[in-house]
């Protein structure tokens, strides 16, 4: 099993609307985000075929992979791209005994978000107050849920985009 967990926000600027982006950020998030999903990707599943036993292949999306996140377009383009992709390499393996899922996290305890509420208080107390558990997520329940895609018990969950955000995107 593998499990392809990588996200950044635009360098240097955590939240930037479209009109006041760069390209060059923009194309990094791409890169980082989506690309380094699709290459690892593309060598797990090389190792897998070549096994001959199958496997599992966990890719990190995001609740922003599901909906829109305003100020961050291209880590939600990425993200939703992540999605695609997943759903696309989960169709053309899954004969060979290869499944392929994304996780959907939301707002969780991570260095990402710790870094963001260090630098924008007021407003990630109100997007924690938006979670309707009232709390960020925690590593062990992400993981769960990776360990859940990986295992047997998973074994007929195909190309599905699993979220984890304490009911965000259930509203």
């Amino acid at each position: 099993c593998a499990y392809n967990n990588v996200g950044i926000h635009a360098p240097g600027n955590s939240a930037a609307y479209i009109h006041e982006m760069e390209a060059a950020a923009f194309d990094k998030v791409i890169a980082v985000n989506l690309r380094g999903v699709w290459n690892c990707t593309k060598h797990e599943v090389r190792q897998m075929l070549r096994q001959e036993t199958g496997g599992a292949i966990v890719n990190c999306s995001s609740q922003s992979g599901v909906v829109g996140t305003a100020g961050l377009c291209a880590y939600t383009a990425s993200k939703h791209g992540v999605i695609g992709l997943t759903k696309c390499v989960a169709l053309e393996y899954a004969a060979k005994g290869i499944r392929v899922n994304a996780i959907c996290p939301g707002t969780s305890d991570t260095p990402m978000v710790a870094k963001a509420i260090e630098n924008a208080p007021e407003h990630m107390a109100r997007l924690i107050d938006d979670i309707p558990v009232k709390r960020l997520g925690r590593p062990e329940e992400i993981a769960s849920a990776v360990l859940w895609l990986c295992s047997p018990g998973a074994g007929f969950t195909i190309g599905q985009a699993l979220t984890i955000d304490g009911g965000f995107t259930v509203k």
